[in-house]
């Protein structure tokens, strides 16, 4: 499989993430994603996590619909949420509040881990070619 076609399934599977992490916000996952809001946060916990939701949606959407012109700002807008939302990946962690699994202080370190992994699936799977 070439170079090209491995780009576009991950970019089409980091959309299809986004949109099922963004679904969860507003209806089966609402609860647990409020763990991972910072008790700092200007907004209630359920509205950062619809608005979180509504975000990740629209992202999931854009980064599957987005023609090569736009796929390259698309995944830097996805980076760049990602790093928005590592306060709250942290605040759990200190905190010691349990969601998705993450019971254990080792489970929620490791959790801390996984927000590079997404930007980079991010920028990479949506870089422009060159050549």
């Amino acid at each position: 499989m070439d170079n090209q076609k491995i780009k576009k399934i991950a970019k089409y599977a980091l959309g299809g993430m986004l949109i099922t992490a963004g679904i969860g916000h507003l209806t089966f996952a609402r609860k647990e994603f409020q763990a991972q809001v910072p008790d700092w946060s200007p907004l209630s916990k359920d509205d950062t996590v619809v608005y979180s939701g509504i975000t990740e949606i629209a992202l999931g959407a854009s980064l599957i619909l987005a023609n090569e012109k736009y796929e390259s700002t698309v995944g830097k807008i996805a980076s760049g949420f990602f790093v928005a939302v590592f306060p709250g990946n942290i605040s759990q962690y200190l905190n010691r509040k349990d969601g998705f699994g993450l019971n254990s202080d080792n489970k929620r370190f490791a959790r801390l881990f996984m927000q590079p992994l997404l930007m980079a699936w991010a920028m990479k799977s949506t870089e422009k070619n060159i050549g």
